[in-house]
């Protein structure tokens, strides 16, 4: 059986008993799971890679950018 189909399956099992539930502690646990699971990956990364990644927002507003064919050349090694 495929990977695929083996989610697939996975997930329709879980549609059918969710569908049964009747028990509004277990709803709201798997609600809350489910708010786990949308949390936003900013929140989850350093402080560090926060600011790394505003660095290169401001150098793209205000047009300093380098042509992919500069970014190939600078990491052809690991490419």
């Amino acid at each position: 059986m495929s990977i695929e189909l083996n989610l697939q399956n996975k997930k329709l099992e879980l549609i059918q008993w969710l569908s049964t539930l009747e028990n509004l502690t277990t709803i709201e646990k798997i609600m809350d799971l489910r708010k786990q699971e949308n949390t936003d990956w900013w929140n989850s990364i350093s402080e560090n890679e926060k600011e790394s990644i505003e660095r290169g927002l401001a150098d793209a507003e205000e047009g300093k950018l380098n042509p992919h064919s500069k970014a190939r050349e600078l990491y052809e090694n690991w490419l």
